[in-house]
């Protein structure tokens, strides 16, 4: 039974580091930075997906962008102890993958 992408990658994780990543592929100030030709998106992406099926999702949801995915790297972020107003709560965790796309190609639509 082949799952729906859009319930294996969730939604495109926008943060101050996440758009750092992902233009990186623009950087020339550094030549270290440079180095870095690939464009990398970081999406939020289900808890019991493995990167194969994280891959084929996010080929799936941009085909119409003919995007090819070369690399998924994932990482579990833990839940963390929140309090508001007095009482102890706790903030969900979740998991993220940084998939790494050819070179020249882009899911950012203009």
């Amino acid at each position: 039974m082949k799952k729906d992408p859009y319930q294996i990658v969730k939604h495109l994780h926008v943060t101050e580091k996440s758009q750092t990543l992902s233009s990186l592929k623009d950087a020339k100030s550094n030549p270290c930075l440079a180095r870095c030709k690939t464009p990398k998106y970081v999406f939020i992406v289900d808890p019991r997906a493995n990167k194969r099926e994280i891959a084929e999702a996010v080929e799936e949801i941009y085909r119409d962008l003919k995007v090819k995915v070369t690399g998924v790297n994932t990482i579990n972020v833990k839940p963390k102890a929140r309090r508001v107003r007095g009482r102890l709560g706790m903030k969900k965790g979740f998991k993220k993958a940084v998939v790494s796309l050819e070179q020249g190609d882009s899911i950012d639509k203009v």
